[in-house]
């Protein structure tokens, strides 16, 4: 065989070809945060027959314990309580962050420095200063790495086509934008005095410095959505939110926010955890010459004189995420999402600052102020 023919065969070789044998080709999974979401994640990447489990890492064993419970093809994973020593571990391909989110910028940046692929749950940080650090570690990773965020909606075959829709022209110009996140979660009886030290520490999403608040941790998905549709973050934001119902921590349990875009358009974000056997989440863009409303389980788009056209998701859109994570690194397609997932983790920054401060904010006062 001579030197063009070795390149040749070379060329021709599978992207997956790169993982190894048919036998050991599988790409090789490290989660960091074995937690609630960490389990979810992990169940579906369990089920995908390209992917295998071999490292977890929690600081709580009864977390990793109740992971290869539920999921048993993890059960000869690595076990691992500081994720700096996941990450030097030999034969591990990609990692997913599933911490509580005031970690998400330091494990980011310690993945990057790693070379590694990452798959990183939303939001991108707690704060503005922690935000930064991941979009600085961002512009720094190898080009060769997928990087990829939690922001399901927008690897949905659903989201996906309203958004082509949209961008063909069907629907005319937006006029404005709305996202609800209206749900229930806040426990009326419990009370903070029947917090301990350890559940406090266990139990981070009540705490403004560890989730971001709501308007962070949950409700970055819609303005992500907004950012999006509108294909840019808003100038500046005013709004207003507090608490009726939560007796521990110190979030908020419901809020509204208006977002200016500029060029005569506003996204509204309307957002509760205070909703009893009901709820509201979705996105809907009104249009000079028709109206989508985008959803987790559907699209419906409306024109005048027609019959609205509703198509449901065919899954749960966490799956279509994460497949595509998968895909992405075998056929060794890199993108790197960090600068807007942090650019959506930012635009809900700007509302909280706005609700804080009971005034109009400015985007380059929020990145001003950290």
């Amino acid at each position: 065989m001579n030197r063009r023919e070795a390149l040749s065969g070379l060329l021709i070789v599978s992207p997956a070809a790169a993982f190894g044998s048919q036998a050991n080709s599988a790409v090789t999974v490290g989660v960091i945060g074995t937690g609630n979401r960490g389990r979810y994640d992990a169940n579906f990447l369990s089920k995908d027959p390209r992917t295998r489990i071999t490292a977890l890492c929690d600081l709580y064993m009864d977390q990793i314990d109740k992971t290869k419970t539920e999921i048993p093809s993890a059960n000869d994973a690595k076990v691992f309580t500081n994720y700096k020593e996941l990450l030097t571990a030999p034969g591990i391909d990609v990692v997913v962050i599933t911490t509580p989110v005031y970690l998400h910028p330091e494990c980011f940046e310690a993945a990057v420095a790693a070379h590694k692929h990452i798959y990183c749950e939303k939001p991108a940080g707690a704060d503005v200063a922690g935000v930064k650090r991941l979009m600085a570690a961002g512009e720094k990773a190898d080009q060769t790495k997928h990087i990829q965020f939690g922001f399901q909606q927008r690897y949905s075959p659903e989201y996906l086509t309203a958004e082509k829709i949209l961008r063909s022209g069907q629907v005319g110009e937006i006029a404005l934008m709305r996202s609800h996140w209206m749900v229930g979660g806040v426990s009326v009886r419990r009370r903070a005095s029947e917090m301990t030290p350890e559940m406090e520490a266990r139990m981070w999403y009540p705490w403004r410095a560890k989730s971001g608040d709501m308007i962070v941790e949950q409700d970055c998905h819609g303005v992500d959505v907004l950012n999006w549709f509108a294909q840019r973050h808003p100038l500046s934001a005013v709004g207003d939110g507090g608490r009726k119902v939560r007796t521990f921590g110190d979030t908020m349990d419901h809020l509204n926010v208006t977002y200016d875009y500029g060029n005569k358009l506003h996204g509204f974000l309307h957002a509760c955890q205070l909703a009893q056997a009901w709820s509201l989440v979705d996105e809907q863009f009104f249009c000079t010459e028709g109206t989508i409303e985008t959803h987790r389980k559907y699209y419906r788009l409306s024109r005048p004189g027609e019959q609205p056209v509703k198509v449901d998701s065919k899954r749960e859109i966490t799956i279509d995420a994460l497949e595509r994570f998968i895909t992405h690194v075998l056929e060794n397609k890199p993108e790197n999402n960090a600068q807007w997932a942090g650019e959506s983790t930012l635009t809900a920054l700007l509302g909280r600052l706005a609700i804080d401060t009971g005034r109009r904010v400015t985007w380059d006062e929020l990145l001003q102020s950290a």
